[in-house]
């Protein structure tokens, strides 16, 4: 009986799988070495552009059907031999996502790794508030800071005289009156515009930080700059409300499209169709991502969507029960607050309108009372 070579004998391999193996181990070596990191920086399904650390930009697409990624999320490339466009292969782990329900019900990721959410309203088109609810307590789901910026301040009816309140006598003496702008009285629009005043403050109430400005005519900018500075910024919020024109504002570079408002309607019309991410000039990033006609975040527990409500969260320790949702509860201490003024209807009413959709997009078998 011929004897085994030692090299073929149990526990050694063989001369051909070692060179495969080793080949294989090569092949590993030089893949990993092949890859570089980027981040995305816009995002059309499989398709996006990546920005390199040098701060180059260029086309890279999807590796395989299983990955999607979105507008701020960090991932690995690999150079394809056969195409001018990158592979993603990898993305890295996300410190952050801020996320949508869709209308179907299922939870789609709007941007990644941000660290503020600031949300536009303007008195044209005619602001939904409830939409705008729906943002701050989704960027409060995700872990998120936020914001709400108030543009076209211009358009309220005495914008000028409210900013002024607080200033010195001198830089009063100098701006001149909404009597005198409108001798007649102010348009009827304009003076339709007046009791938004009143909702804005009720989100400084809350401890929102709030900004009046007008981007189209560059008033307001500098506090707002100055507080994004640090700050990776989704800009969010109705079609129509001047998130482009903010950004072309703070990024002069960016230099994106803007478009008017519907003649027929006053309703916004889209111009950004997709979330793309801009440097400030001092520091801070931006996304600037498409406007929307509704917005809800994506599903919580009931427990949790007081989170998304501050006013209403820091009162909820002092309820008679733990588990209270501040609907009917005897001992609320919400409700009380609600009725004292304390907290404004409107937002409590926001608070529940969201606990109905929540419940609304749970499975039956997940539905709480």
């Amino acid at each position: 009986m011929s004897r085994v070579p030692k090299s073929f004998a149990a526990g050694t391999e063989s001369p051909r799988h070692a060179v495969q193996a080793g080949s294989a181990a090569a092949d590993d070596a030089e893949s990993a070495a092949s890859t570089f990191a980027a981040r995305v920086v816009e995002s059309f399904g499989r398709r996006t552009i990546v920005e390199t650390p040098d701060g180059r930009r260029q086309a890279a697409i999807l590796f395989g059907k299983k990955l999607a990624v979105v507008c701020g999320d960090r991932v690995l490339l690999r150079q394809d031999p056969g195409s001018d466009a990158a592979q993603i292969v990898q993305i890295e782990p996300r410190a952050t996502l801020f996320s949508r329900t869709d209308s179907r019900g299922r939870i789609e990721p709007l941007a990644a790794n941000l660290t503020l959410v600031a949300v536009l309203a303007a008195p044209l088109p005619a602001p939904d508030f409830y939409i705008l609810d729906r943002y701050l307590a989704g960027a409060a789901f995700a872990g998120l800071r936020s914001a709400v910026i108030f543009n076209k301040s211009d358009l309220l009816a005495d914008a000028n005289e409210t900013a002024m309140s607080g200033a010195p006598r001198e830089e009063q003496a100098s701006t001149p009156k909404a009597s005198d702008r409108y001798p007649g009285g102010p348009p009827p629009e304009k003076a339709a515009y007046k009791d938004l005043r009143t909702i804005v403050e009720q989100y400084r109430q809350a401890g929102y930080p709030v900004f009046m400005l007008s981007a189209q005519h560059g008033t307001g900018m500098e506090e707002l700059h100055e507080f994004l500075l640090p700050q990776v910024t989704l800009l969010a919020g109705q079609s129509g409300v001047g998130k482009t024109t903010l950004l072309n504002c703070l990024v002069p570079e960016a230099a994106r499209k803007t478009r008017s408002l519907s003649d027929s309607t006053e309703e916004g019309r889209h111009t950004t169709v997709a979330a793309a991410l801009f440097h400030l000039p001092s520091g801070g990033e931006l996304i600037d991502s498409p406007g929307v006609r509704d917005y809800a975040p994506a599903p919580v527990e009931d427990a949790n969507i007081q989170v998304g409500w501050p006013e209403i969260l820091q009162r909820a320790a002092a309820c008679r029960f733990n588990n209270c949702m501040h609907l009917r509860e005897p001992g609320c201490a919400v409700l009380a607050a609600v009725n004292s003024g304390d907290i404004a209807a409107r937002r409590y009413e926001s608070y529940k309108r969201l606990l109905n959709v929540m419940r609304g997009l749970a499975p039956d078998y997940e539905r709480r009372r």
